[in-house]
């Protein structure tokens, strides 16, 4: 149930039987070869497949996340810290106003960890209110099916391109690249980040079969569906 798909009254009704909701976390930044979306995109598609049979509302992905260290990288877009929070505390404070009490925030961009410690803060704020901060590609199940694929594997490399994710104009290189100096990149402004990285894989195989990313994407829909069907702590 995309709330972009739905009226007022739709989810008035479904908040009759049900309070849980999703939202969908990404980012907008460099992928290499890949769109520029790559994490907005597999956050809220991997939400809407996880919540489709159960009819929880999805509701549209915030594209914009912590990425400074790609702002070398033309697209890219970053938010301050305390920008990131103030915008999902009044999203939060939003949806708990209509009568959501158990929400998932679906994350598809490692750098928007703080919303996770926000989430934890705004449980003790709200105590009626669970928020799960989920971030699905690297949660327990799909990240043993990536290091099952290829044990080192990161950034913009083949463990992000899927079919929506690639662009008709920009095809994968073939072969694997060697992978980038993390402690150097650690250490790095975004404009040695760019020289340390080049295209913005951070290193791997560019590409796997369609077959292989099927069922690394269909591991993660089940594991964040999981997440949805809970267990959910009884809050008073």
């Amino acid at each position: 149930m995309r709330i972009t798909d739905s009226n007022w009254m739709q989810v008035e009704k479904y908040l009759k039987n049900d309070d849980r909701c999703i939202l969908p976390l990404g980012s907008t930044e460099q992928h290499a070869q890949l769109s520029l979306s790559v994490d907005s995109i597999l956050a809220e598609n991997v939400a809407v497949e996880a919540a489709k049979p159960l009819g929880i509302p999805v509701f549209p992905t915030m594209p914009f996340g912590l990425a400074p260290y790609h702002m070398a990288y033309p697209g890219t877009i970053t938010l301050r810290v305390e920008t990131l929070l103030a915008v999902f505390r009044d999203i939060i404070n939003s949806v708990r106003s209509h009568g959501f009490r158990r929400i998932v925030i679906v994350n598809g961009h490692g750098g928007n960890s703080p919303v996770g410690a926000l989430a934890l803060e705004l449980m003790t704020e709200f105590p009626d209110t669970t928020i799960k901060f989920y971030n699905w590609y690297n949660a327990p199940k799909t990240w043993a099916k990536v290091q099952s694929i290829y044990p080192k594997s990161s950034h913009a490399s083949w463990m992000e391109n899927f079919p929506i994710t690639r662009l008709d104009l920009a095809p994968a290189p073939e072969g694997c690249k060697e992978l980038v100096d993390y402690k150097k990149l650690r250490a790095s402004s975004p404009e040695e980040v760019r020289k340390l990285v080049g295209d913005g894989n951070f290193g791997g195989p560019w590409k796997m079969d369609d077959g292989t990313m099927a069922e690394l994407w269909r591991i993660g829909v089940e594991e964040t569906r999981e997440v949805l069907e809970g267990p959910w702590p009884t809050r008073s």
